[in-house]
């Protein structure tokens, strides 16, 4: 007799149990409970906006005189002054090419472990993943672009091999880059080529 009464003391149970949840959940409790949830939901969103923000870097290249083409890592992007903008992570090598009619061609790059980022360091704080960011450019770049020499005084057949000593000087600066691997092959033979076609 007491085993034909179980199910419906269990019933009689979770229908307690069911008025009482209601009463504990009101409207104002769960009104509460989604405000909460959207502030919670907002600073979430917030601190992701802020870390990530944290991770870009830019620096503005420059040049005297402006005007000069830009390429970055073999590709044109602009002319200068350019502002340069990037998510890579620390130690990343930016090659910088700045070519102007009448001025010596500019090879360099620059890497992204010149200042400190501190949002980036805070971010790490509470994610490990940010500390790949650390470190960002300076602020600008500045390059003194170099006139060609108009005055020929000597022969072609002088100036000739000073060209191609200097082809090679930097066909072997570009091989000393790609062997500390601060550039990929393919931008080693890229940036061959282009010296090898300068007249």
């Amino acid at each position: 007799m007491f085993y034909e009464r179980i199910p419906s003391i269990l019933a009689l149970l979770l229908l307690t149990l069911q008025q009482k949840i209601k009463t504990i959940l009101t409207r104002k409790t769960i009104k509460k409970m989604r405000k909460n949830f959207i502030l919670k939901a907002l600073s979430v969103v917030l601190a992701t906006v802020v870390l990530f923000s944290s991770c870009a870097s830019s620096t503005m290249i420059s040049s005297n005189p402006s005007g000069a083409k830009v390429y970055i890592n073999g590709e044109p992007v602009g002319t200068t002054p350019y502002l340069y903008n990037d998510t890579k992570v620390l130690g990343s090598v930016i090659n910088v090419d700045l070519i102007k009619d009448g001025y010596e061609p500019l090879y360099t790059s620059f890497t992204r472990s010149e200042q400190v980022n501190v949002g980036a360091i805070v971010g790490g704080i509470f994610f490990i993943v940010p500390f790949l960011w650390t470190m960002e450019y300076k602020p600008t770049h500045k390059y003194e672009l170099v006139p060609l020499k108009s005055d020929v005084t000597n022969s072609e057949s002088i100036t000739a091999p000073v060209q191609s000593s200097s082809k090679t000087e930097r066909i072997k600066e570009l091989k000393q880059l790609l062997d500390e691997k601060l550039i990929t092959e393919k931008e080693f033979e890229t940036r061959k080529q282009k010296i090898l076609e300068e007249i």
